[in-house]
């Protein structure tokens, strides 16, 4: 078995690599004057199974649609070294918000990233916590796994929670599956009941509208649970709506925090307590005064490692959350 991280992930590849008892194969990345690039192994992969680790996220240095690219040139390099089987382990899918037609002739962002991954040669795709499972799952035809962070994320804050009155918010209906996987969860942690709630939200053009929350949370700690963060936005109207309804405190926890744009202002309002996010993507854009009072980071490393290895040994995943 051979595992790769590009440039970008490396930090993760390497966490990864640590759980696998292993190191991260060695590759070249170039770039060019013109702003072309290419990528090769420099390990021999004839006849065996390569992981490909690359979050899907633009940066300072590369826009995503960069790194899409490199990791599909990488992928077919792998394909032209005669490597058996290629796996694309992907923390944060970039364009799946984008899954369905919300305007007269738009584009269905999902089935053309899962068309182009398949036109490389990908054998097997895993994901962490996309945006659209359904549609996840449908896009793609080559097997896909999809890995759910929520258990690792109830293991840190269980500790934390115990014997305080709790609900968890969904801050839209599209969320509420999502939330309720994590109520579930949180509750057999703890051992108490957990509330339920959730949120209204309109979204055109880019603006937000909406307001009426549904569910109990006063006198209650309240987890807004989503699995991404961008602006900002949807936390901080949440946490508004739970705090004008009646909640003591409101903690964010989303599994891959983006943080685009004006994030830094708006999550700087002291109406959001804490922020809970995985590793999936760098929380570079966050300044240091936010990082040092607010967030708080869970490995995503022990989970994709243990999928790696029972994706290579030939086991099943269906029981994986429950470690």
């Amino acid at each position: 078995m051979k595992l790769f991280a590009l440039n970008g992930t490396r930090d993760l590849g390497h966490a990864v690599a640590r759980h696998l008892n292993t190191t991260l194969s060695d590759l070249e990345e170039r770039d060019f004057e013109d702003g072309e690039h290419k990528a090769r192994p420099l390990e021999n992969v004839v006849g065996q199974d390569v992981f490909v680790l690359h979050s899907l996220y633009g940066d300072s240095r590369h826009s995503v649609n960069d790194k899409l690219c490199r990791l599909l040139f990488f992928i077919g390099a792998l394909r032209l070294a005669s490597a058996h089987r290629v796996v694309a382990v992907v923390p944060y899918l970039c364009y799946a918000r984008k899954d369905r037609k919300t305007k007269p002739r738009d584009p269905i962002h999902s089935q053309a990233i899962a068309r182009l991954f398949e036109a490389m040669g990908t054998d097997m795709f895993v994901a962490l916590d996309v945006h659209n499972l359904p549609a996840y799952q449908n896009s793609f035809r080559c097997p896909t796994h999809h890995l759910e962070a929520r258990q690792f994320f109830v293991q840190h804050l269980a500790s934390d929670l115990a014997q305080q009155a709790i609900t968890v918010l969904s801050p839209d209906s599209g969320g509420v599956k999502r939330a309720e996987k994590f109520r579930q969860a949180l509750r057999g942690a703890v051992s108490q009941d957990i509330g339920s709630a959730f949120m209204e939200k309109y979204r055109s053009e880019g603006k937000v509208s909406g307001g009426t929350l549904v569910g109990p949370v006063e006198s209650r700690l309240v987890l807004v649970v989503d699995d991404l963060i961008s602006s900002g936005t949807t936390m901080i109207r949440a946490a508004a709506a739970a705090l004008q309804a009646g909640a003591t405190r409101v903690h964010a926890v989303a599994t891959h925090g983006l943080f685009t744009g004006p994030a830094n202002d708006i999550l700087a309002d002291p109406r959001l307590e804490k922020i809970w996010i995985s590793d999936t993507i760098p929380p570079f854009r966050l300044g240091s005064g936010l990082i040092e009072t607010k967030l708080n980071v869970v490995s995503c490393a022990p989970l994709i490692g243990e999928a790696i290895r029972r994706i290579h040994a030939g086991e099943s995943l269906a029981d994986l959350l429950a470690l």
